[in-house]
C-alpha cells in the first residue's frame, strides 16, 4: 500500500488518476496521463466535418491512411473518417 500512496503523491491530477484506474488502466499509464499538461481538459476546437471542405476532408483522410479516398464524395469521406 505504501508504494501506491507514494505514486499518488506524485500525481498532478489525482481525480483523473483514480478515474483511469477505475476504468482498468495500469498505475503507470494512469499516472502518465494524469501528469500531462492540461490533463483532464478537452479541447473541442476542431470544426465539425460537415463544416469542412471536401479538400480538407480528403487531406485528413490522407493523413490517417484511408484507402479509396480519391473516389469518395464529401459524405463518404466524413463516414470514413468517423469510422477510422
Amino acid at each position: 500500500m505504501a508504494p501506491e500512496k507514494k505514486l499518488n503523491s506524485r500525481v498532478k491530477n489525482p481525480e483523473q488518476y483514480e478515474a483511469l484506474r477505475d476504468k482498468g488502466y495500469s498505475k503507470e499509464k494512469s499516472a502518465r496521463i494524469a501528469n500531462t499538461e492540461d490533463s483532464g481538459y478537452r479541447g473541442g476546437k476542431a470544426s465539425k466535418y460537415e463544416e469542412r471542405t471536401k479538400q480538407d476532408l480528403y487531406e485528413q483522410a490522407k493523413k490517417v491512411g484511408i484507402s479509396g479516398r480519391s473516389a469518395m464524395n464529401k459524405q463518404e469521406l466524413i463516414e470514413a473518417l468517423r469510422n477510422n
